[in-house]
């Protein structure tokens, strides 16, 4: 069987992007580059990947997982050199392998699997993609035959002034047969101005042979962009988002304002939810259908469910049931969890809670480590007194019980079914089911202070005087 490896190259350090860390793991979009890369080609049915590190390979580990093959370039000494290291990790075989740069994150599945399928197809020795690009200076330029077969790719930096007038370009993405690649491999040599193996002499190893190479090219010359800085992964992440909302609304989501919304690559939306302007919705986060998102709302790794109104939020890592209304300004912390028709008001948070069915927080209140059971009404200004300064409590409210407003519930306390709360009250023991509690000062009226006291300020200003 014809089986593909990938080959990924991770291994640059990517000095003009002037950071502390790999260049391929900077993210757009919600995940590092390299995951882009990646991920596109699980997308073409590649599963068996080798990833080449270098700088920071460590932490590109831990960044991807374990879920890949690594081949350490401990010297950056060029692309050539970079997939010599991965030769005891090739399948015994002779199968296609598949070779892009890690840092090109807007190549689609399409196109990954059309250069495959082409390579195939005419059985290649190798296949190269290219692009016409209206700025082809800094890359490669595409030499071909009067058949049109790539004959060589020369680098820009070793190019005349006739060849780089050319507007062909290598995108540095290649398949190739296994067997011949071996022989191609060990015929490198790095006479070239930067002292490097370049992959790209294959090619020219190839003609000598009188072996044919295929050159690709690529639709839309976008999707092989590269990222040497932050101005190109600004450019790239616009465009990735704008491939994003597109796709979305093509599927029966709007968005008012689509150049205003944030969106990242592994977020579902459901058909006719609105997404309102500066909203941002990232990581694995689920929207149901017939929601209003926004404005300014930024959603997390979170679940939502259908018919949801979020006004000017904030909610991670947290669960959202059907029906429910959230904000405006309001905090849902990782934990929390609402049932289906919750109401939760402006400037309230919650932190690792759950709000059952049919209850209502509607204002300026903070619930940490509670549950909440159905029905349940919780006044404005009240606060859940969780942590002793040492460990976290629990608090229980009870289906129907209504919580009055500015009152301290001091955990660990049980507030049992369709009691009652006297507004104010501090409440440091359990409330037994259909009970009212009650707990603060009794009021005492001091008759005649407000003349006496506004006596006292006018003499004591007339001292001063």
């Amino acid at each position: 069987m014809n089986q593909t490896t990938g080959i990924i190259l991770a291994a640059g350090k990517g000095t003009r992007m002037n950071s502390s860390k790999a260049k391929v793991l900077h993210a757009l979009a919600g995940k590092t580059m390299v995951k882009h890369v990646l991920d596109a080609v699980s997308g073409a049915g590649v599963t068996r990947q080798i990833v080449v590190i270098g700088h920071q390979g460590e932490d590109v580990k831990k960044a991807l997982g374990e879920q890949y093959i690594y081949a350490l370039q401990e010297e950056q000494l060029g692309t050539g050199h970079a997939v010599m290291q991965t030769k005891k990790y090739w399948d015994n075989n002779a199968g296609t392998l598949l070779v892009l740069c890690g840092d090109t994150p807007l190549i689609t599945s399409e196109t990954v699997e059309k250069l495959i399928k082409e390579h195939r197809d005419n059985n290649a020795v190798c296949s190269v993609l290219t692009a016409q690009v209206p700025r082809p200076k800094g890359y490669g330029r595409i030499i071909r035959d009067k058949y049109g077969h790539v004959v060589e790719i020369i680098e820009d930096k070793d190019a005349t002034e006739e060849q780089r007038k050319i507007d062909e370009i290598n995108t540095g993405c290649y398949c190739f047969n296994q067997e011949y690649l071996k022989d191609a491999l060990a015929q490198l040599n790095p006479a070239n101005s930067q002292g490097e193996y370049y992959l790209t002499d294959v090619i020219s190893y190839y003609q000598q042979q009188d072996l044919p190479v295929m050159g690709v090219t690529l639709k839309d010359y976008r999707e092989l962009q590269g990222i040497n800085n932050r101005l190109q992964l600004a450019d790239a992440e616009q465009l990735l988002r704008d491939r994003i909302n597109n796709a979305l609304m093509l599927s029966g989501v709007t968005m008012v304002s689509p150049q205003n919304t944030f969106i990242d690559n592994n977020v579902k939306i459901g058909p006719d939810t609105i997404v309102l302007p500066n909203t941002y919705l990232r990581g694995d986060t689920t929207i149901g259908s017939s929601c209003e998102i926004g404005p300014g709302t930024t959603i997390v790794d979170s679940g939502v469910g259908d018919d949801v109104v979020i006004n000017n939020s904030v909610i991670k890592e947290s669960s959202i049931g059907n029906r429910c209304l959230i904000g405006p300004f309001s905090y849902l912390r990782p934990g929390t969890k609402l049932a289906n028709d919750v109401k939760i008001g402006d400037f309230v948070e919650i932190k690792k809670s759950e709000v059952g069915t049919g209850s209502k927080i509607p204002h300026l209140t903070y619930i940490g480590d509670t549950q909440i059971g159905e029905k349940v009404n919780v006044g404005a200004g009240t606060i859940t007194c969780n942590y002793d300064g040492k460990n976290k409590w629990k608090t229980i409210l009870q289906d129907g019980c209504f919580i009055g407003s500015n009152t301290n519930l001091v955990a660990p306390v049980i507030v049992g079914e369709n009691a009652v709360i006297g507004a104010g009250s501090t409440i440091t023991k359990d409330v037994p089911a259909e009970n009212l509690a009650v707990a603060r000062g009794n009021q005492k009226n001091i008759s005649g202070w407000a003349a006496k006291n506004n006596e006292e300020t006018k003499n004591d200003k007339k001292k001063e005087e």
